[in-house]
């Protein structure tokens, strides 16, 4: 596994994508104990994933073929996918509106009990 440093402490790349797996480990209770039914409707969190990732997407892709946008070595992987776009991008594309829609949809469970 890849490090770096800095002020003496020692980082691993993977930090950011560490990152994205506990906002997804900590919202996953809410499938199952709020019954949000996020991931038993794929079809439905797919058309609410899809936007934000192509546009998001093609957003990156410009801003950084343009040198409006890079990202820090430190902190990726170095694995990139078309058009460009380091892989943490794509996975925080995913992530943040996944962890939205499951809080959202079992705060509406609850609310409507």
């Amino acid at each position: 596994m890849q490090v770096w440093t800095r002020n003496g402490q020692t980082w691993p790349v993977f930090q950011y994508l560490a990152l994205m797996a506990a906002c997804l480990l900590l919202t996953l209770p809410l499938e199952f104990v709020f019954h949000a039914r996020v991931y038993r409707r794929p079809r439905r969190l797919l058309g609410a994933l899809a936007p934000v990732l192509i546009g998001f997407g093609l957003w990156d892709a410009f801003a950084i073929a343009r040198g409006h946008w890079d990202f820090n070595a430190h902190y990726v992987t170095g694995l990139i996918v078309p058009p460009n776009i380091p892989i943490e991008e794509i996975v925080f594309f995913v992530t943040i509106p996944l962890c939205a829609i499951l809080t959202f949809e079992a705060s509406r469970r609850t609310l409507d009990r």
